[in-house]
């Protein structure tokens, strides 16, 4: 059986383990959370906005977040990993940049 793409706010609820008004709240509170609408208005959540919310809730209720708190939080961590990877890549190129035009200089100084 295929694992589900998108789930209902009932499903979501139940997974979270908080109600539904809660979860409707912190979508206006949370930007991350951004649940796709049907023309019908119903909401449709996939995996990563229940691991959004599955996030805002260890915030808020184990690690005693306030709402403010959990939302910086959250949008630290996401530019954190947004500036890792491209630090990383950004000092690769840099050192390979660097060995070619090591390379070019070598070449030059026995041209000489």
């Amino acid at each position: 059986m295929a694992e589900k793409t998108y789930f209902t706010i009932r499903e979501v609820a139940r997974k979270a383990q908080v109600p539904e008004y809660t979860i409707r709240y912190w979508e206006l509170k949370f930007r991350l959370l951004r649940p796709l609408r049907l023309s019908s208005g119903h909401r449709r959540y996939t995996q990563a906005d229940v691991d959004t919310l599955l996030e805002i809730k260890d915030l808020v209720f184990v690690k005693g977040y306030s709402l403010e708190g959990a939302r910086k939080a959250l949008a630290a961590k996401r530019r954190q990993k947004k500036t890792a990877p491209a630090a990383a890549v950004t000092a690769s190129a840099k050192s390979d940049l660097l060995d070619g035009i090591k390379k070019e200089l070598r070449q030059l100084i026995k041209e000489l």
